[in-house]
């Protein structure tokens, strides 16, 4: 890793560090207000807090471990923790929506009657805009940056937002209408919305862990390839892409014309490369293959003044994520 990506690396661990003591001060506040109001909403917006808090602390040192370089052991690097850790908060946060969920319905059950939601009602209020604040700048420094935690924390912050200001509206009615069933209703509803956000946490994280394809990323390398392609690069295929952290990894072969030299067969492929990692903006470790032109690629190769076609040129390839990703070469029927 570069300084510039060690740099990045050190930014967002000291941010990740804001987020997990802001995030213990804010869960202070909510168990303040849950004692004060005896609120099954409040409980459960102090239950997303504690999960925040151990998320935050997760993605402390996932980003650690992410920022190592690579060793030995490692050849890969070691971003694929952060997907790790991510799958772990999403399935905290899941437990924590049954928990909210029981509590709930006990609440339920028992008539459980709340007080003094003025103050509840302020409190909770005023976490919710800093959770908000710090949500959005993480989310929008996770994608600037590509951290997979970064991510996962801001739009785990921003659904506390929501949840939390869903919080400050049942208090208000509740605290008009006296109909005080409705606090453990809320606490039910949102004991199930934080399931369903958990859940889509772990399922990025699974594909990330397994390598599943990103359409998008590999339709933004097809687009840059094919807005910048030179006229010898005659097909590109069986394209894979690793992501691990911040970073990528692609597997790619190239086909070239079969009468270049071996020194000019790498060049171009560094052309590619290069192409790459400039229109990308990210670390991107390559591993190119160079295959040599058949008789049929004559048909979709712009080589111009080739000395050694074979048949007419037929038909332009456009490279989109469904052919570079195919496994073998392109002829005039893709």
């Amino acid at each position: 890793m570069n300084s510039s990506g060690q740099n990045i690396s050190k930014n967002n661990f000291r941010f990740q560090r804001n987020v997990a003591i802001i995030g213990i001060v804010l869960f202070v506040a909510k168990l303040i207000a849950w004692r004060l109001t005896n609120s099954d909403a409040v409980f459960s917006d102090a239950m997303e807090s504690i999960v925040n808090i151990i998320a935050a602390f997760m993605g402390l040192y996932s980003l650690y471990v992410a920022a190592k370089p690579k060793d030995e052991d490692h050849p890969y690097g070691h971003g694929k923790v952060e997907f790790i850790t991510s799958g772990v908060e999403g399935t905290l946060i899941i437990f924590a929506g049954v928990v909210i969920i029981v509590q709930a319905v006990n609440s339920l059950l028992s008539n459980n009657i709340p007080g003094k939601l003025d103050w509840g009602m302020l409190i909770v209020a005023i976490t919710a805009i800093i959770n908000y604040v710090m949500g959005y700048i993480s989310l929008q420094k996770g994608l600037k940056e590509k951290s997979l935690v970064l991510q996962s924390s801001g739009k785990h912050l921003m659904s506390d937002t929501i949840t939390t200001g869903g919080v400050v509206l049942s208090l208000i009615i509740v605290y008009f209408t006296k109909i005080y069933w409705l606090d453990a209703i809320v606490a039910l509803a949102f004991g199930v919305y934080i399931i369903y956000i958990g859940y889509k946490i772990v399922r990025k994280s699974l594909s990330g862990i397994m390598d599943e394809q990103d359409i998008k990323l590999v339709e933004k390398v097809a687009d840059i390839l094919e807005k910048n392609r030179e006229e010898d690069w005659i097909d590109v295929h069986n394209m894979k892409i690793q992501q691990f952290g911040a970073n990528l990894h692609i597997d790619a072969h190239i086909t070239l014309p079969y009468y270049y030299s071996l020194r000019e067969a790498h060049q171009e492929m560094e052309k590619v490369i290069l192409v790459l990692a400039k229109n990308a903006k990210r670390q991107i470790e390559f591993n190119f293959h160079m295959d040599d032109c058949k008789p049929k690629s004559c048909e979709v190769c712009q080589l111009k003044n080739c000395p050694v076609r074979e048949k007419e040129f037929l038909k332009r390839i456009t490279w989109t994520a469904q052919n570079i990703t195919q496994p073998d070469k392109h002829d005039r029927n893709n």
